[in-house]
């Protein structure tokens, strides 16, 4: 019988990604996302009405809607929450806890809030 190693994880980012900037980056972008995605469903409007209004394509609103996070930057995110009257502002602030994918220190780790 062979022993399993079970590691934990605060999200699926960390658990993807394989350094902490990397899914601290994917963790802001997928909130962006989210937001802006929740957003636009509260039109009710159709996705070539809602690509119209946030200046888009209507296949660009589809990967957006289909959270095809890879075919968005951090800033073409900001931009479209920004389009859709969203504001985005930015926290930062020490992180309370150890980072434990990485095996990093309290004292180092630090954490990257976005609010929406």
């Amino acid at each position: 019988m062979t022993e399993e190693t079970v590691r934990t994880f605060d999200s699926v980012w960390d658990a993807l990604e394989e350094t902490p900037e990397d899914a601290a980056n994917m963790r802001l972008r997928s909130e962006l996302m989210t937001a802006v995605r929740d957003t636009i469903e509260g039109w009710h409007q159709t996705q070539a009405q809602a690509a119209k209004r946030l200046g888009i394509t209507q296949p660009r609103l589809n990967d957006l809607v289909r959270g095809r996070i890879g075919k968005f930057s951090f800033d073409a995110l900001i931009v479209l929450a920004e389009r859709s009257g969203l504001s985005v502002r930015m926290e930062i602030v020490q992180a309370p806890a150890q980072t434990a994918a990485w095996g990093l220190p309290r004292d180092s780790a630090k954490m990257l809030a976005l609010r929406v």
